[in-house]
């Protein structure tokens, strides 16, 4: 699957999101090594702290069905009737949470810019986003 592909899937996540407070609408498309892809929208909640995002959804749904073998993940955002998209990068807790699965050396977040047909990926690791990270052998004994 291209960038673009997987990209394309984002916007697709995107479109389900559940966002009637902040009206910011993210999709995730989380990629696993083969090349079956778990989808994931932000959804919110009234009380603000349950609200889960796009990113989470995805790798929730992937390791609820038993997968832990992820290869990259792409992510969309932007407000609810936006014409164009920005780049949007995952939060805190969204890196921390892909930290757990992942090599964050060789994991790759795929970001884009929407224009209406023109879509402009950048591609970071997980390490660029998130350096000098806490992990599980962090915790080893």
């Amino acid at each position: 699957m291209t960038d673009i592909e997987l990209i394309k899937k984002a916007i697709e996540a995107r479109n389900r999101a559940y966002a009637p407070y902040s009206h910011h609408m993210v999709g995730a498309a989380l990629e696993c090594m083969d090349g079956t892809v778990y989808l994931g929208c932000n959804i919110e909640s009234a009380t603000y702290s349950p609200t889960i995002c796009a990113e989470r959804t995805a790798i929730f749904k992937a390791v609820s069905e038993g997968r832990r073998d992820f290869r990259r993940i792409a992510i969309v955002g932007g407000m609810e009737h936006a014409l164009s998209l920005g780049i949007c990068s995952p939060c805190g807790v969204c890196r921390q949470v892909m930290r757990e699965f992942v090599n964050p050396r060789e994991f790759e977040i795929v970001l884009a810019r929407v224009d209406a047909d023109v879509i402009v990926p950048e591609k970071y690791t997980l390490e660029e986003l998130l350096p000098m990270s806490f992990g599980p052998e962090n915790l080893s004994v």
